[in-house]
């Protein structure tokens, strides 16, 4: 059971389920790298990018070698 005023569960701990924004379940997407393409090459920054956005619209937290090579080859990338 949760308290709702406060966003814990009944033993205590933190709900995590809820946006701590609007207090309703959260649709954003949690990023494991958040901020390291600071240190990319901006072809490196680019793949990057464009993985994590084919994650994102396709519902995906990891991708296969097909799906990574799809990417690649949306950027324009070929043999």
């Amino acid at each position: 059971m949760m308290n709702e005023a406060s966003r814990e569960m009944s033993d205590g701990s933190p709900d995590r389920r809820m946006s701590a924004a609007s207090g309703t379940p959260g649709n954003e997407e949690r990023r494991q790298f958040v901020g390291s393409y600071d240190k990319l090459s901006p072809a490196a920054r680019e793949l990057a990018l464009a993985i994590d956005n084919y994650k994102i619209a396709n519902h995906r937290r990891f991708i296969d070698h097909e799906e990574m090579l799809q990417v690649i080859l949306s950027l324009g990338y070929h043999k």
